[in-house]
């Protein structure tokens, strides 16, 4: 049986026909200009499909699931690139997802720099690994190990003429974070060659440095990465920024709202499996054997 056709009264999956007014002081949405309805933030064509099998429950999930994008305390613009990192950050890797905040992105206004910043951030959260690892394994190696490496970071120095430039520039900067030394110890150049990459995040002036740290709450705070630190790292940073309380809640509602991707994910599947499933038709009402 051929898949069968999404069709909705919803006039755009991606909720592009709302606007938003934005004042030309401070660059902050206001009100929206159409009807909040045609909203679907986070939701792909799946939703169509949800809202004729379970119309009650579609409603006041995508109710919750749009108040970020309904709420006006966040940008249009920038509720989209944090949506891309959540999407294409290593945790998540969701192109549909991607592609289609990506396209909302664009439509809100943002740049080719803005969206390939926000790729940027996603990417280089894949630092945790070693976050997390390093301190482990400076506690099992054993002393004999720990020198043997010692020998060889020593020589990788002296290859590098003793330098570690970015890593200097953000211990300057009072950047550093002490959960990095030990990345430091065992991999002083390298963790420099990372640094550089951060750095150039950071300087770009592409982006604020309240929006960076912003989206790097978002990336540290999804249900698929959750780790702690980093988030309450980048809110401190994000307050010392000027980010108000609001503006931080609703990039971790944006968080949650990601939950939405097992329906995206799901729901078309589902549908398929009961059409091609023998009989499957009648599975198509609730309670059916």
């Amino acid at each position: 049986m051929r898949r069968k056709v999404f069709t909705s009264h919803l006039t755009n999956e991606l909720g592009l026909e709302r606007e938003v007014a934005m004042s030309s002081k401070t660059g902050r949405p206001t009100t929206p200009k159409t009807d909040r309805a045609t909203e679907t933030g986070p939701w792909g064509p799946a939703l169509a499909q949800l809202q004729i099998w379970d119309p009650a429950w579609a409603k006041t999930c995508l109710k919750m699931t749009t108040n970020p994008w309904t709420g006006g305390v966040l940008a249009r613009k920038f509720i989209e690139l944090v949506g891309i990192g959540l999407n294409a950050a290593c945790t998540s890797l969701n192109p549909e997802g991607t592609r289609r905040h990506i396209r909302a992105a664009l439509q809100a206004g943002a740049t080719r720099d803005e969206i390939l910043m926000a790729l940027k951030i996603a990417s280089v959260m894949s630092i945790e690994s070693c976050v997390l690892g390093t301190p482990i394994l400076l506690e099992e190696a054993s002393e004999g190990e720990l020198d043997a490496a010692g020998v060889v970071r020593a020589e990788r120095l002296k290859n590098a003429e003793e330098e570690t430039p970015a890593i200097d520039q953000m211990k300057a900067a009072g950047q550093w974070n002490l959960a990095w030394d030990p990345l430091y110890d065992l991999g002083p150049v390298w963790t420099d060659q990372f640094m550089a990459t951060g750095l150039g995040i950071y300087t770009s002036g592409v982006l604020s440095p309240k929006e960076i740290e912003l989206l790097s709450i978002a990336l540290d705070a999804s249900y698929t990465h959750m780790y702690a630190p980093g988030t309450r790292r980048h809110i401190k940073r994000a307050l010392k920024a000027g980010a108000t309380v609001e503006e931080i809640m609703e990039v971790l509602k944006l968080c949650v709202v990601q939950g939405v991707q097992a329906c995206n994910l799901g729901v078309p599947i589902l549908e398929e499996e009961i059409a091609a499933y023998p009989g499957g038709e009648q599975r198509m009402v609730a309670g059916a054997s």
